[in-house]
């Protein structure tokens, strides 16, 4: 991007018609397409498993994409999966989005977004603080565990096929990684 190139913000953000899913990553306007239905039924899965935990243990709010986060005025995401603590829930707008880092974020990988989520997302979920980020991958059936450290989000562990993800932020959450890929 140039300096002469536009440049978006949430201002700009509202103003877009609702009939595609966009995101604003350091002022450059992204449209990104429908997922597809083999990645929902892994977001669907994930989603029941963290909430469950979540909500059994009274720790706070999991909420799925479409659901905007405001990182800053040029900076909006729309993460697959997202984590607010409860001691933080206030940054949860019931009539809008979350205005501010959740404490993780949950990207599954497809074909038109794993670039931009390994690369530019992972910077900018780092910059602005998120605790963790998750990177789930279909095609290689592994969740990558991120934790933010003084470099940024660095890597924690990668969990494959036949083991148990675990969350160093969410301590005693565990479930199979196979349950997110395979049918039931």
């Amino acid at each position: 991007m140039t300096s002469s190139s536009i440049r978006f913000n949430y201002e700009d953000y509202k103003l877009l018609p609702e009939d595609r899913r966009y995101e604003i990553l350091q002022g450059e306007l992204c449209v990104t397409p429908a997922p597809n239905i083999r990645h929902q039924e892994i977001l669907a899965r994930l989603f029941l498993s963290v909430r469950n935990f979540v909500a059994s243990n009274g720790l706070g709010q999991v909420l799925m994409a479409p659901t905007d986060v405001i990182l800053d005025a040029e900076t909006v995401v729309q993460p697959d999966l997202l984590y607010i603590a409860a001691s933080r829930t206030s940054i949860a707008d019931p009539d809008g989005g979350v205005n501010g880092a959740p404490d993780l974020v949950v990207e599954v990988l497809s074909p038109s977004t794993a670039e931009r989520d390994r690369t530019v997302k992972r910077k900018l979920y780092g910059i602005f603080g998120v605790k963790e980020y998750w990177i789930v991958d279909p095609t290689d059936r592994s969740v990558e565990v991120l934790t933010l450290s003084q470099d940024g989000l660095t890597k924690w562990q990668v969990f494959r096929e036949g083991e148990a993800l675990a969350s160093p932020l969410l301590p005693g959450l565990s479930f199979p990684i196979s349950s997110l890929f395979n049918n039931p």
